[in-house]
């Protein structure tokens, strides 16, 4: 016979122990003003930069209106406008292989003027494109950008000393350090007077640390969340925490007794605040990811919940002279070896996206593997314990009704 560990033993010290992890992570929210508040629900500009330097700059005289646009492949031209015959200018990067050739093959189309920024023989292939300036040619030049091969990467310290005159901006990250990506978000009460948006170029390009120079920056997306939406965002997401909450339970409360849907809905519930402890300490960034996350994490810990629940009911009907302590420690430990396989083999797979991502992805990878931990823990000494205290409670609370009735009938 398979040798029962005795989980029962340890049900009161784990109990105490999440109780001080949880306060903790209450002090902690507190003490550091709530969470690291991504931008999905804080109001502010958001906006996803490269570092690559100019490799050309257009400007439109003619008839008409002028406008580019790019794909991975090719750059357009397309003239349009009352008067003017429309008509649309490829220039495949497999056909115009280098700055100058793409630049002479530009010049030759009516009213574009080309100013080369970069060795002509830069590849086109290496073009960034940007959604920085009015994609609509005229007078003021747009400038087409491009990473140089062998690029010297930027460290975010650096990104954060050159924008530190502009107040509380934050900063992240994107890809590998050799493509010079970043996210920096710039929060509604920092944004009083002036443009925010052209603020960070300037900062960026003319930061003595950074040596990016005029039109070195390209910004390849701007976004600008409003008060309104990220209040909405965020009271949706409560909504959205509290229903899964309420149809665990519901659920939990059908398929077994109700004790056991409490235990299910306080050990997923103590998931919820294990990552709030997290993500608090951490200052990881709380975004539509982490929400993800924490679903996540959510749903695998009810698995394994469910899963030992059912071998405990399954257990009292085989062994039902056994105490119901002894039911719980015999169902945890055969389910123990199911447990590990699963919970380790799943974060395997999350491990490879933490080692192998970077940014958002990294942080929901890191999420998990702290979730599933929490998951396993929650499921054997939270939900199981709970169970455990509510028979001895049950129990306790029959022996006193039995000993009330019993003087009862003897005062009778």
């Amino acid at each position: 016979m398979k040798k029962i560990i005795h989980f029962s033993k340890t049900f009161l010290a784990c109990a105490i122990a999440s109780v001080v992890l949880i306060g903790a992570g209450l002090v902690g929210y507190i003490l550091k003003g709530g969470f690291n508040l991504g931008v999905d629900f804080q109001a502010g500009l958001i906006q996803e930069v490269q570092f690559a330097p100019p490799a050309l700059r257009l400007t439109y005289n003619g008839a008409g209106n002028a406008s580019i646009s790019f794909d991975r492949n090719t750059l357009y031209i397309v003239i349009s406008g009352s008067g003017v015959e429309g008509k649309t200018y490829p220039f495949p990067y497999a056909e115009y292989a280098a700055v100058g050739s793409i630049a002479t093959a530009l010049s030759g189309v009516n009213g574009i003027s080309v100013v080369t920024a970069a060795p002509s023989d830069v590849q086109t292939s290496l073009f960034v494109q940007s959604a920085s300036g009015n994609p609509h040619l005229g007078a003021e030049p747009f400038v087409v950008h491009y990473l140089p091969l062998n690029a010297a990467p930027i460290s975010i310290e650096q990104v954060r000393g050159s924008l530190s005159s502009l107040g509380e901006v934050s900063v992240q990250v994107l890809g590998r350090p050799e493509e010079r990506r970043f996210m920096i978000r710039m929060e509604d009460s920092e944004m009083e007077g002036g443009a925010p948006a052209e603020a960070i170029i300037t900062a960026l390009e003319t930061g003595p640390d950074l040596n990016a120079g005029i039109d070195g920056v390209a910004v390849t997306s701007s976004n600008y969340v409003g008060s309104r939406f990220s209040k909405a965002l965020s009271h949706q997401a409560a909504i959205l925490m509290a229903l899964t909450l309420l149809l665990i339970l519901a659920y939990a409360s059908i398929r077994f007794k109700p004790q056991y849907a409490i235990g299910a809905v306080l050990a997923i519930a103590h998931d919820a605040l294990v990552m709030v402890a997290f993500v608090t300490w951490t200052r990881m960034e709380f975004n539509t990811t982490t929400i993800a996350a924490i679903l996540t994490i959510l749903g695998y810990s009810i698995n394994d919940t469910i899963v030992i629940f059912d071998r405990v009911r399954e257990s009292q009907r085989l062994y039902p002279e056994d105490a119901f302590v002894d039911v719980l420690d015999r169902s945890i430990t055969e389910t123990l070896g199911r447990t590990i396989i699963t919970t380790l083999t799943t974060m395997l797979a999350v491990l490879s996206l933490y080692i192998f991502t970077t940014g958002s992805m990294k942080d929901f990878a890191l999420a998990l593997l702290i979730g599933m931990v929490s998951g396993v823990y929650s499921t054997i000494f939270i939900a199981c314990g709970f169970v455990n205290f509510w028979d001895i409670a049950a129990k306790k609370n029959g022996r006193k009704r039995q000993a009330k009735s019993a003087v009862a009938a003897a005062t009778a």
